[in-house]
């Protein structure tokens, strides 16, 4: 009999520890998928955040580093610069790769470090109990911001996939989200795009990711979706912005 779908060899049995209705373990799957449909999956070495991906080396079949938080992107730049064959992936959250990690991940970016970054955007920090993060939307609720995120007060969001898309080091940025299966679909494509860069030499690639957090959100893990649709997409538009892979940035 045709096997019609199977659990990828990227991933372990261990159980994850997300919350009900979370997004991190559809992700998880999509880039397990991409390492192993391109071959690289025994050749893989992911780096783990800070954050509520803390414990992704249980997940992830394949080598995993720890990372100090945000230091992500110089981690997987001695990973890489050490193993250039190695397809070398770090898998971040807003607070770790958009507050702490910001400076890692522009320098990476800047020197077109030959890797992938993977971009978990909830727009809250989720491990530490919904404080505001770089990411929170204006007029956000969240532990610090009772009535809302003032930007007057607390500035504007980061729009990571921009602000990278004018770094020269970037061979590929998009955004994409997994609120739906159409976009999850999507996601998966612009994820094998953001490796397969990396394989050919390109430079620094990053996929950002909209995802959801219904426990600090206070939701349902439905109305956590709906709310990535109707609020998060509006102000964080999906699509790619930049992409040089065909010259690509190290040649």
């Amino acid at each position: 009999m045709a096997v019609v779908f199977e659990k990828t060899k990227g991933l372990t049995d261990k159980e994850t520890h997300y919350c009900p209705g979370c997004t991190h373990g559809i992700i998880h799957r999509l880039v397990a998928e991409c390492l192993e449909e391109l071959g690289v999956l025994g050749d893989a070495i992911g780096v783990c955040p800070v954050g509520c991906a803390v414990m992704a080396y249980d997940y992830f079949n394949c080598d995993m580093v720890e990372a100090p938080h945000g230091r992500a992107p110089a981690v997987a730049t001695g990973l890489k610069r050490v193993n250039p064959d190695s397809a070398v992936f770090t898998y971040q959250g807003d607070g770790d790769l958009a507050a702490i990690g910001t400076a890692e991940t522009i320098h990476a970016a800047t020197r077109g470090e030959n890797m992938t970054v993977i971009f978990v955007n909830n727009a809250i920090y989720g491990m530490t109990g919904g404080q505001m993060a770089p990411t929170s939307l204006p007029g956000q609720v969240t532990q610090t911001t009772p009535y809302g995120r003032d930007v007057a007060y607390a500035g504007f969001p980061v729009r990571v996939c921009e602000l990278l898309s004018n770094v020269d080091g970037v061979a590929y940025a998009e955004r994409v989200a997994v609120n739906t299966a159409a976009h999850i679909r999507a996601a998966k494509a612009a994820i094998k795009k953001a490796f397969e860069a990396q394989i050919g030499k390109k430079g620094f690639s990053i996929v950002e990711v909209l995802s959801t957090c219904p426990t600090n959100w206070g939701m349902t893990p439905v109305e956590a979706l709906n709310w990535v649709e109707e609020k998060m997409i509006p102000y964080y538009p999906l699509g790619c912005t930049v992409d040089r892979t065909e010259k690509g940035v190290r040649a």
